[in-house]
């Protein structure tokens, strides 16, 4: 028995995120995590979220995990009380100083150590005991052997805890000062810029007004950047080393890209242990159907991949075109507009169930007034959809591009 943890930029995204099959997913507050410009969520939207999570039997884990100034603690007694109150299932954590202090001012509060704490080895592990942790979130740069050998020097009852797919950044466990240098705005306080995805170019000392661009391709060099992690095909030699909860990393990307990893991470660890080659290269596919860099596998099998790549830009093989907001009535479907399509297209369909990957040829549409649409243009208009296809609310409909 393994989780599935994904992110949760905002509510749309939670829900989603649970609709295709999350176990539990975590969030920030609107202070104190480390994805400041994500929608994250006020106290008010907290409660509802908890409440919703709790009553599908899922798990809501909150990010406390920003490196703590002094002057930080005037507010956090009043935060964490409030979510020891609100029951909520754990805090991310990377601060020594945090831990103690949820220790003291919030002790019912459950602690999980993030990944910016750096968590490489058993001895830091069976230290960190002191402060009640339950979980360890592993440092990336952790490979599959160490950590066996980590699940073997720890306590049984400390879960371990490891990405799977994201996003990487170019420095250690995330902890970086290229965007408070460049820009003020402190990535390790929850605002990075992500300035190691920007192009950059060289001068020489003396002639400081003639910049070069470090050339590599038509698009340029990006020397700072990361490709994406993922680690589809490689699941079960992380539970045979002990992980328990497969993270996915984005709590800034769309609810698009939430569904569609979810969707094949869920289906990859339902069906582990007797997945063909064929099943296994069809959620691979699913990969590269929403934004992404090249992938790698990380640290996790040694230097046998490398992390820098030429090219800056993102890519997907298809589109979001629309959501569906209303089950299927046995004729016709509400759904949302998203990106513009017509009569006549072929969508694919991105669902928890058996509609997956399921074809829809367009061919009838009404708005709501009953009038009949053969261009869908207006952004997010509602629409009914007239197919065959039993659609449920949270299926979105893609194009390729």
């Amino acid at each position: 028995m393994v989780e599935l943890l994904a992110p949760a930029g905002n509510y749309d995204k939670m829900v989603t995120a649970f609709k295709y099959g999350a176990d539990a997913v975590y969030m920030a507050g609107k202070k104190f995590g480390l994805r400041a410009f994500a929608g994250n969520f006020d106290e008010n939207e907290m409660e509802r979220a908890v409440e919703y999570a709790h009553s599908l039997g899922k798990k809501v884990y909150i990010t406390l995990n920003i490196l703590a100034n002094e002057n930080d603690f005037d507010e956090l007694k009043a935060y964490v009380q409030y979510l020891e109150k609100l029951q909520v299932d754990s805090v991310l954590v990377s601060d020594l100083g945090v831990m103690a202090f949820i220790n003291e001012y919030a002790p019912k509060l459950t602690i999980h150590v993030s990944t910016q704490a750096s968590i490489l080895n058993s001895y830091a592990i069976k230290a960190l005991s002191m402060f009640n942790v339950k979980r360890i979130v592993l440092a990336r740069e952790c490979s599959i052997e160490e950590i066996k050998r980590i699940r073997q020097n720890i306590p049984a009852d400390i879960e371990l805890e490891a990405f799977v797919h994201g996003a990487m950044c170019i420095s250690y466990s995330g902890r970086c000062l290229l965007s408070n240098y460049l820009t003020g705005r402190d990535s390790n306080r929850g605002e990075c810029v992500q300035a190691c995805r920007w192009e950059y170019c060289i001068s020489e000392k003396n002639r400081k007004d003639d910049k070069y661009p470090i050339q590599e391709d038509e698009r340029g060099t990006y020397i700072l950047n990361s490709k994406d992690l993922n680690m589809l095909e490689h699941l079960k030699d992380l539970k045979d080393a002990g992980v328990y909860s497969f993270k996915i990393e984005g709590r800034m990307k769309s609810p698009y890209y939430v569904a569609n990893v979810v969707n094949a991470y869920r289906r990859a660890i339902d069906n582990m242990e007797t997945l063909t080659a064929e099943q296994v290269q069809e959620l691979k596919d699913e990969l590269v159907k929403t934004s992404h860099r090249k992938y790698t596998t990380g640290f996790y099998y040694g230097a046998e991949d490398k992390e820098c790549l030429e090219s800056s830009y993102p890519v997907q093989t298809h589109e979001f075109m629309a959501l569906v907001v209303g089950d299927h009535d046995g004729e016709k479907c509400l759904i949302e507009m998203r990106n513009r399509f017509k009569v006549g297209d072929e969508l694919e369909v991105l669902s928890p169930n058996q509609t997956f990957n399921k074809i829809i040829k367009i061919q009838k549409m009404e708005n709501l007034s009953g009038e009949t649409v053969e261009d869908a243009k207006n952004v997010q208009e509602k629409l009914y959809l007239y197919t065959n296809l039993p659609l449920k609310e949270y299926d979105i409909l893609r194009k390729k591009v």
